[in-house]
């Protein structure tokens, strides 16, 4: 009796030991499964890590980091980033902070003397940690694409572009801003001495081993780089250049996702700042924004369940980012995109899902891509036609959502094919009536076709379903202005 009780003892360890770790491992196939259905059905090419309180759970490429060579994405594949970058420039603010050089009431013109008075004087660093400065954007001004492949200094670029007159009161509304990120840069260079890259290096990069990680600068050969592509009519083109000083403290950083583990791991401890700075960092202002990150619920595809999120999204030529953060567990999905796939939401919420033990939506084929393959070989009345008949008789084999037609339409008009942009932003209104947002982008098409009846119709639609929509307002000010007279 005595032997079989310590025979059964010994299996009983051994279980205890075998399960958790054949469950992992089951796991980590599911969200590998969940993943790769999406890039098969182009949706995702990149890396992708997702790791527990246990630590990493998967960590992989899909796809290719260079189509032309058809080199695969890996864990170590740098990508630029986009605006997750935003989340390392607020660091860098609040450790300023920590060290007395600043506070966050200060107004901008204390450690930027040049810059305008009447408005630098009432904005506060606060407000551009949190996008309420009311200082437009420079990426929304209608000359930001052609003129983004210039290079420019600092100080030229902020006086150029980062000191327009206020949209709104600040503090009053939440208006998400790459010139308040651009103005922070401006001020840890001017506190620190150093170039922004020099300071995130040696404050962050350095100290927490993120040795993939830096300032993306295109002449740079920089060792295992993926190249960024758009997706157009016909295919993959390569994605059109940037000068990165543009982007600069808002979107400029490259990264890894293993690198992005250790900058996740980070927020666990008190490394990187105080700890009540970190909690201001991490406190949820207007639309669920903090300083450099977004705080609020992540939505699992139950329907039902919420998990309390911490995230930040990037997108920049040719590359798409998403950091999700779920403090109460550890977890934490990571996806790096080089081919300008925009829902890398659903994919997280989905891998989530799966490691909370709920059926995750499968993946299906967006409508975009195939109106985009539609377009390459056809006319636009072809492709609506392909769309109508895909829609009557498979709509559940196809994502369907607004935010598909929409980005076709971007592209054409991207590619100056205003007027058939017009016609499948028209096909969007008519799926999705109560859309505001499909408005606006009709009423943008018809502006740039030089249609100002039609578009002025349009914004006001959208203005009557969304009353909150600031774009409208924005450019029905502009386009019902009478005609300057000599």
């Amino acid at each position: 009796m005595r032997w079989l009780s310590t025979r059964l003892t010994v299996v009983l360890v051994a279980w205890v030991l075998v399960a958790p770790l054949a469950e992992a491992a089951n796991r980590k196939q599911e969200v590998d499964r969940y993943i790769h259905g999406f890039h098969q059905k182009g949706m995702f090419n990149g890396t992708a890590l997702v790791a527990t309180e246990g630590g990493i759970l998967l960590k992989k490429g899909y796809g290719s980091a260079n189509l032309e060579w058809k080199v695969p994405n890996a864990p170590d594949t740098k990508f630029r980033i986009g605006s997750i970058t935003k989340s390392f420039t607020a660091t860098v603010i609040l450790q300023l902070v920590a060290e007395g050089k600043l506070q966050l009431d200060d107004p901008i013109t204390k450690h930027l003397p040049d810059y305008r008075g009447d408005t630098g004087g009432r904005v506060t660093l606060t407000h551009l940690l949190n996008h309420t400065s009311g200082i437009p954007s420079y990426t929304s001004a209608p000359q930001f694409r052609a003129d983004s492949v210039n290079p420019y200094g600092v100080a030229e670029f902020v006086k150029k572009s980062c000191s327009g007159d206020l949209e709104f009161e600040p503090g009053t509304k939440y208006a998400y801003n790459n010139c308040g990120y651009y103005l922070l840069g401006a001020l840890i260079e001017k506190l620190t001495g150093q170039t922004y890259a020099q300071a995130v290096q040696a404050r962050i990069f350095g100290p927490l081993g993120m040795k993939d990680s830096g300032y993306d600068v295109t002449a740079t050969v920089l060792p295992k780089r993926a190249s960024g592509y758009t997706p157009r009519p016909g295919g993959y083109v390569n994605a059109p250049y940037i000068d990165m000083g543009q982007p600069y403290a808002a979107g400029a950083l490259y990264s890894t996702v293993e690198d992005l583990y250790r900058w996740d791991r980070a927020f666990y401890g008190d490394a990187l700042m105080p700890a009540g700075l970190k909690q201001k960092m991490l406190t949820p202002g207007l639309q669920h924004y903090g300083f450099g990150w977004a705080i609020a619920p992540v939505q699992l595809h139950d329907g039902k369940t919420q998990l309390p999120g911490i995230f930040h999204s990037g997108g920049i030529n040719g590359f798409s980012s998403l950091l999700v953060r779920v403090p109460e567990r550890k977890e934490v999905i990571i996806l790096l995109d080089n081919a300008t796939h925009g829902d890398l939401q659903e994919i997280a919420s989905g891998v989530l899902s799966i490691l909370h033990g709920i059926a995750p939506r499968q993946a299906r084929m967006p409508i975009g891509t195939v109106m985009m393959e539609s377009l390459g070989k056809g006319s636009t009345a072809e492709a609506i036609a392909h769309y109508r008949a895909l829609k009557k008789t498979k709509e559940a084999q196809y994502d369907f959502s607004e935010s598909q037609l929409n980005t076709v339409g971007y592209h054409l008009l991207r590619d100056g094919r205003a007027a058939d942009a017009i016609e499948v932003f028209k096909l969007n209104v008519e799926t999705f009536p109560k859309g505001a947002n499909c408005y606006d982008s009709l009423g943008e098409a018809y502006a740039a076709h030089g249609d100002k009846e039609q578009a002025i119709a349009n914004y006001r639609k959208s203005l009557e379903l969304d009353p909150k929509n600031e774009n409208a307002v924005k450019m029905l000010k502009e386009l019902e202005q009478p005609a300057a007279t000599r």
